[in-house]
């Protein structure tokens, strides 16, 4: 058994034990998988969907506590984000490195783009994390990061409990399920990543080619 599995189990044991307050155990659960991606929130909220759905937890309460610990985990990514970087940004400055520039040009694509990486946040497991502290770097007023950020948790704890609710037999099921799609979101991931990789690696290559030229 993973470490993962036995922390499932025990947060499982933790919620069936506590009746009313379970609520409060799944948004810790919420936030700390924001500070620390490894910790298994989303299973733990997949195993809280099959509860609700079977009126063993409050749907509403259950919603609005995963909903709300999501909120809370993001904002302290988004502060811790703040706090670094301007120190990053003084070092590479101080020190004349290109590093400087990259982090400037990262800024603007992020103010750009970011957005929707924000409310996309929720499907894509691994990174969401990182992607608050992105936009507290890149000085996203939190307002809007909350927004969308929100905007993210609330659909999927939807699509969650409703699949909780309305999709599978059993929890077993369930659980098949919400596998079967995190390892699908982290293959199409992956393959983003590699395709802006050979992206960035081609353009690369032909700038100092067209540099060459007369």
């Amino acid at each position: 058994m993973t470490f993962a599995d036995e922390v499932v189990r025990a947060l499982t044991r933790v919620v069936a034990e506590t009746g009313p307050y379970a609520p409060l155990v799944l948004f810790f659960a919420a936030s700390v998988e924001y500070l620390i991606p490894p910790f298994p929130g989303d299973a733990l909220l997949v195993l809280a969907a099959w509860y609700a759905a079977r009126g063993e937890l409050s749907w509403p309460a259950t919603f609005l506590f995963v909903t709300a610990g999501s909120l809370v985990g993001s904002a302290i990514n988004y502060r811790i984000g703040t706090w670094l970087a301007p120190r990053v940004n003084r070092r590479a400055a101080e020190g004349g490195h290109p590093f400087a520039e990259k982090l400037a040009r990262f800024e603007v694509s992020y103010k750009r783009w970011g957005g929707w990486l924000l409310v996309l946040n929720r499907f894509m497991p691994g990174i969401r994390a990182f992607l608050f502290v992105a936009a507290g770097a890149a000085g996203i007023p939190l307002r809007r990061v909350l927004l969308l950020g929100g905007i993210s948790a609330v659909v999927w704890n939807a699509l969650l409990l409703a699949a909780g609710a309305f999709v599978a037999r059993n929890v077993d099921e369930l659980l098949r399920l919400f596998d079967t799609y995190t390892r699908f979101a982290s293959a199409v991931l992956v393959a983003a990543a590699l395709v802006l990789l050979a992206r960035y690696l081609w353009r690369r290559r032909r700038v100092p080619s067209t540099l060459g030229k007369p």
